[in-house]
């Protein structure tokens, strides 16, 4: 597939004193993307390089939300704390505090970012089940869903240890807006599955070095 439009920056991660890692960021707009324009942004998760890439992602005004266990973590979680509202999925109480966050966000006129898979993919498929948060708040705050896939981060830090993060490229794509106009709540499961069958499907077409085409269902 040919992309509308592409843009590169380098980023220069920190591992030690001593050690530096370079990773190519790659940005790849499959459509035309209006910076000025409100979205509920929603990420693939797969990789503790997540949280930093995010930097990088996205250059208009918005707040990303991740769950707080990965502000724990050594070097990342000074990352995480500093670039993500943090949120506690360990009780129906908290999920719901977590929904009203988003749509104070999105009330001030701020995009939010979601990862609506919650944790890491470890299934080798191309995604988890989604939460329906981010969903829910799309449709009540009438907000468009834009996916973002991160393409390469699994290759260049996998989830299964820090210590794996290695220099290399980082694809960025940006895919287009899913409208939500007209929706109720009682589309959210169907808006969920449309966008995560349409991510599914370009992480398939972009060759995803974590999918494992045995486990596809």
């Amino acid at each position: 597939m040919v992309a509308y439009g592409e843009g590169i920056s380098s980023f220069v991660f920190v591992l030690s004193g001593r050690t530096m890692i370079f990773i190519l960021h790659r940005k790849i707009y499959e459509v035309p993307h209006d910076k000025k324009k409100q979205y509920i942004f929603v990420t693939n998760h797969i990789s503790w390089l997540d949280a930093a890439i995010l930097v990088k992602a996205y250059r208009q005004p918005f707040r990303p939300l991740g769950k707080v266990e990965m502000s724990k973590i050594p070097v990342f979680g000074f990352i995480y704390r500093n670039a993500i509202v943090s949120v506690d999925r360990s009780s129906a109480a908290n999920r719901s505090q977590s929904i009203r966050t988003l749509k104070s966000i999105i009330s001030k006129g701020i995009s939010v970012m979601v990862f609506p898979e919650g944790t890491f993919n470890l299934t080798h498929q191309p995604l988890k089940e989604f939460y329906d948060g981010a969903f829910r708040v799309a449709i009540e705050t009438q907000t468009p869903v834009k996916p973002v896939l991160f393409l390469d981060a699994y290759s260049r830090m996998h989830y299964s240890s820090i210590f794996t993060l290695n220099p290399g490229r980082s694809r960025i794509v940006y895919l287009d807006e899913i409208p939500v106009e007209g929706l109720t709540l009682s589309d959210v499961s169907t808006l969920k599955e449309k966008v995560k069958s349409i991510m599914e499907s370009r992480l398939i077409g972009y060759n995803a070095a974590w999918i494992n085409p045995d486990t596809i269902q």
